[in-house]
């Protein structure tokens, strides 16, 4: 009994100990077959380049009518017709209202009257003087006489030139009763009516023509931003667009881009004591009246033009604990480094750098997050990173 249990145990052991020999073969296979270090992280570059930007400022503002009319009347009277229809076109010189003309026509017609008979004195005293001097000259009449003549002669041509005087002046009172346009728009709202009782020069007007095309576009810059631009301007930063005028383009109320193209007519040289701005005004053409006086809108104002700018997408822009602007690049080992940059300002989507890119640098847009500094990474383009939108699409403005 005692042999056969012997032998069952050393059969025992001896699986035992093969199957630890096989595990061992099997461990050691496996090992051999196991998972290979990992590559080096893939992350997403730009290649970054220097190009022409055209800085622009988004700034509030209103529009205000080009040519602006008070209709008022210049003589007193009722009104007795009212001729045009409210809100329509209307041309220089066309009839609007209707005063009244009979006093007038009554003060002109007594004017011409005077200056007739005037002119009637003068011809029997040419006659009367030139009869006189001869029979002075023959001692028929005393030489007083003679004087008197021409100096009665000369009073009454007075008399003529101070009628024609009165008749001028009734021809224009009578002219002012009937009230044209002074100038060519659209016309608002009537005052008056058929009847109204009107003075001369009165406060209140009868009626404003207003010309809307072109339009004036009124926006305001604060005289911080008016400081920047003539720094940057000095140091060489941003060259001026161009002698043509400033290209202003306009977003309306609703947010939508205004058609049309304007430009830069001036800027003020005060700034406003409660604003601490600086007024500019910019003309829009406005053929379909579309801009109306006194909307709201915004004007994008081209104020230069950087001609080797660079500018990144903000993803790509981090900043450190002390708040300093940051990127990550890929240098020519394809290992990554931290670099600090400088910052003008945002223009869209992107950063206007200042300083610490060059052209040629490749900067990490995209595995960020799988990065740090020094480590070997393997770089793709990203397509379209950095384009920017053309004059045509909806204007870039730097903030």
């Amino acid at each position: 009994m005692r042999s056969q249990r012997m032998i069952r145990n050393s059969g025992i052991g001896l699986v035992l100990a093969a199957a630890t020999v096989l595990a061992g073969c099997n461990d050691k296979n496996a090992g051999g077959a196991g998972p290979q270090p990992g590559g080096a992280p893939q992350v997403g570059v730009m290649t970054v380049k220097r190009e022409r930007i055209a800085i622009s400022n988004e700034l509030p503002g209103r529009t205000n009518a080009y040519l602006i009319a008070e209709v008022r009347p210049q003589v007193g009277g009722l009104i007795k017709s009212r001729v045009f229809k409210e809100g329509a076109e209307v041309k220089t010189g066309d009839l609007l209202y209707q005063i009244d003309p009979a006093i007038y026509q009554a003060s002109y017609d007594s004017a011409k009257a005077a200056l007739e008979k005037a002119e009637a004195n003068v011809m029997s005293s040419q006659l009367k003087a030139k009869r006189y001097g001869d029979l002075a000259k023959q001692k028929a009449v005393s030489q007083q006489d003679a004087d008197d003549a021409a100096a009665t002669l000369k009073q009454n041509i007075a008399d003529v030139a101070s009628a024609k005087a009165a008749l001028e002046s009734a021809q224009i009172n009578l002219t002012y009763t009937k009230l044209t346009s002074p100038i060519s728009g659209r016309i608002g709202k009537s005052s008056v009516t058929a009847g109204a009782l009107v003075t001369a020069s009165q406060t209140n007007s009868l009626a404003t023509v207003q010309q809307l095309d072109p339009i004036y576009v009124d926006v305001t810059q604060s005289s911080t931003e008016l400081l920047r631009l003539k720094r940057q301007f000095a140091d060489g930063t941003l060259q001026n667009p161009g002698t043509a005028g400033t290209k202003v383009k306009l977003l309306l109320p609703d947010g939508t881009v205004y058609p049309l193209e304007g430009r830069l007519e001036f800027s003020d040289v005060t700034v406003s004591t409660t604003t601490g701005a600086v007024t500019l005004r910019a003309v829009f053409p406005n053929p379909h009246e579309q801009l109306l006086p006194g909307m709201y809108v915004r004007a994008v104002v081209e104020e230069g033009i950087d001609e080797k700018g660079i500018l990144v997408p903000q993803q790509g822009v981090s900043r450190d604990q002390q708040g300093n602007a940051t990127v990550f690049v890929v240098n020519s080992d394809n290992k990554v480094e931290v670099r600090p940059v400088g910052i003008h300002r945002a223009i869209g989507n992107n950063w206007w750098i200042s300083k610490g890119l060059e052209a040629g640098d490749r900067l990490i847009l995209d595995g960020v997050q799988r990065i740090r500094p020094g480590a070997t990474v393997q770089t793709v383009a990203l397509e379209g990173a950095g384009k920017q939108a053309s004059a045509s699409d909806t204007p870039v403005v730097a903030r």
